[in-house]
């Protein structure tokens, strides 16, 4: 294969992915240059993991403007090579896996707390501690394989596995965010916080079983899928259902506060969700999921 765009493209896909990572670098940057006058230095935990995650959350917006870059160069035609693609996406890969462990401390910082400290609640394992371990210790891991699998001179079997497995603990990692989120809001404000707010209902529903349905489901299609040889051979019509239920979740959860949110109903769920969700910016992913949806060809 000489060049990627030597290939016809479906151009409402690459349309999607530039818009796409183009929210992706500008949500970031605008987080970056908004954190950067809010890490406080009169605690030192608190001021080693804003720092830290200042640092990694450089390197992501940084993975974002060449994610923006490596697309625009398919929106004018220009010719890239497998080996320059790849490339391109092991930069943006190498981004996100300094972003994920700048998030480390956090486990640390929750570790000395709560071990050294005081008694650990439910609450508390199920809205920090797993969601962090799986984000700062475990994605990164997976991401490390791929970074590695990323070579031209390899089989594409390992690029298809590692992306798969990625890509699962990605979604796992939303389920358990934001789950663990609403675990909180309960234990502050009790069921009733959730029983009393038809739309209340539905997000908390949307989280704690859609986000698992999806997640269960990606799983399945992942370990179905690596059987295959060739990134050529996947379904891309599942890709796209996959990231559009992930997009529209974020994207309903969002458009109810707008439309139903109020100062009666705020709580740490939604301090969470609209205040420090630093994936808020994948309610975008349906630009990129309905287009692989109608995809006529794997």
């Amino acid at each position: 294969m000489s060049s990627i765009t030597k290939r016809k493209v479906d151009w409402s896909v690459i349309f999607g992915l530039f818009t796409v990572s183009l929210v992706w670098f500008l949500f970031n940057s605008f987080n970056f240059l908004k954190g950067g006058f809010n890490i406080y230095k009169f605690a030192f935990w608190v001021a080693l993991t804003d720092t830290a995650g200042m640092f990694g959350l450089g390197f992501r917006t940084m993975a974002a403007l060449i994610a923006v870059i490596t697309v625009s160069f398919f929106l004018v035609k220009k010719e890239l090579s497998k080996t320059e693609l790849l490339m391109s996406v092991r930069w943006i890969i190498m981004g996100e896996i300094v972003y994920l462990l700048s998030l480390f401390p956090v486990l640390i910082w929750f570790i000395d707390l709560y071990f050294g400290a005081s008694s650990m609640g439910l609450g508390s394992i199920f809205e920090t501690l797993f969601p962090v371990i799986v984000e700062s210790a475990i994605i990164p891991i997976f991401l490390i394989k791929l970074f590695f699998a990323m070579n031209p001179n390899k089989p594409e079997k390992g690029i298809l596995k590692w992306s798969l497995i990625a890509a699962t603990s990605y979604i796992l990692m939303f389920w358990l965010n934001n789950t663990g989120s609403w675990i909180g809001a309960i234990a502050e404000k009790r069921m009733e916080y959730v029983t009393a707010y038809p739309d209340h209902i539905i997000s908390f529903g949307l989280t704690t079983i859609g986000l698992l349905i999806l997640t269960l489901y990606t799983a399945y299609f992942s370990k179905k899928s690596m059987s295959l040889t060739s990134l050529k051979e996947i379904d891309l019509r599942k890709i796209g259902a996959i990231l559009t239920a992930l997009g529209l979740y974020f994207f309903v959860i969002y458009v109810m506060w707008l439309l139903f949110g109020t100062d009666a109903k705020w709580s740490s769920w939604y301090a969470w969700f609209l205040g420090h969700n630093m994936d808020l910016w994948v309610l975008s992913l349906p630009l990129v999921g309905v287009p692989l949806l109608f995809h006529k060809k794997r």
